[in-house]
């Protein structure tokens, strides 16, 4: 059950809400991500997780940036939720884990969004038990607030985005909008 009192209609919370960051910008920030993923990890071919369902907009084409420049990535995804279709979140469920050896290798996390980094830790922590020598992560966008789990940062980041619900682009509204080609934020 609902635990707030938003809207639970796409077209009423798109009536309601604002373009925080168009396909211009988001396609332009990506791209300058890729040139720093593409030096980081010019000497090696990662293993690039994506973090389903948020980050598959985001990591397809981060991926296919990082490849025009010439750089091979292995390909795996994982799914780890903490959301749900709530709007905050609550103890972190495993649907998927990865089923390439993480064992001295060099990892690479691509997701939608780091609010207050609980599930990247943990995802984090997970892939160096696994023996991943070097995990970084890459996010579309980053919430500006100061609730970050201490220590947890983004290696690469798209754009920021207000402390406010956003979704579009891989985020949801309440398990809908994910395909919307811009970030909004509700008012």
């Amino acid at each position: 059950m609902p635990t707030d009192t938003a809207p639970r209609d796409l077209a009423q919370a798109l009536a309601s809400a604002e373009v925080i960051h168009d396909r211009a910008v988001i396609e332009q920030a990506i791209a300058m991500m890729a040139k720093k993923v593409h030096d980081d990890y010019r000497e090696s071919v990662p293993v690039y997780l994506t973090v389903m369902h948020g980050g598959l907009p985001f990591a397809a084409q981060l991926a296919m940036e990082v490849g025009a420049l010439g750089l091979d990535l292995e390909f795996d995804y994982l799914h780890a939720s903490r959301y749900r279709g709530e709007t905050s979140g609550g103890e972190l469920v495993w649907k998927h884990r990865p089923v390439t050896p993480l064992q001295g290798r060099r990892v690479l996390l691509a997701d939608d969004i780091l609010d207050e980094g609980h599930t990247m830790a943990a995802i984090t922590a997970w892939c160096r038990e696994q023996g991943a020598i070097d995990v970084r992560i890459a996010v579309l966008a980053v919430k500006v607030h100061d609730r970050c789990v201490p220590g947890m940062c983004a290696d690469y980041v798209g754009v920021e985005v207000p402390d406010r619900y956003v979704f579009g682009y891989g985020m949801d509204y309440h398990e809908q909008g994910r395909n919307l080609p811009a970030i909004y934020a509700l008012k």
